[in-house]
């Protein structure tokens, strides 16, 4: 028998952290958890999308008012959408991890209710977003 361990190395053979091994994932949460993923990767290439903008922004008038004509497409505005979508719906899972956090809603039934939450708040802000952006309810008139 082996002495307890009073360093703050890892055992060997055991993983640092809970391992997806020991998980019994539930549907929602699986999809819930892939969906805030995939969000954070939109989000990330969404970064890159509004550097370029600001790039633009700053190079002049004429580089701007090329750019605006690419930035201003159809495909990017549905990539907008898809945008403002992920953003709504990695904020609720934001928060929901807050709440797990807290280690309240940590059931099967209350992941499962919360995971439908996450995506309607998502979806309801999203259309907020969209129809303040896209049929005129933003901006002075």
């Amino acid at each position: 028998m082996s002495a307890p361990q009073t360093s703050g190395a890892p055992r060997r053979g055991r993983p640092l952290s809970p391992h997806i091994s020991i998980y019994r994932m539930s549907r929602y949460s699986l999809l819930s958890s892939i969906g805030n993923r995939f969000a954070g990767l939109l989000l990330s290439l969404g970064l890159a999308l509004l550097l370029a903008w600001l790039v633009c922004l700053a190079s002049g008038a004429r580089v701007y008012t090329t750019a605006l004509s690419v930035l201003a497409s159809v495909p990017l505005k549905i990539l907008y959408a898809l945008l403002a979508l992920a953003f709504a719906y990695h904020l609720a899972a934001g928060v929901r991890h807050l709440i797990w956090d807290t280690g309240h809603g940590l059931s099967r039934q209350q992941s499962r209710r919360s995971a439908g939450w996450v995506f309607a708040i998502a979806l309801l802000v999203t259309a907020v977003v969209l129809w303040r952006a896209l049929l005129g309810g933003a901006g002075p008139r």
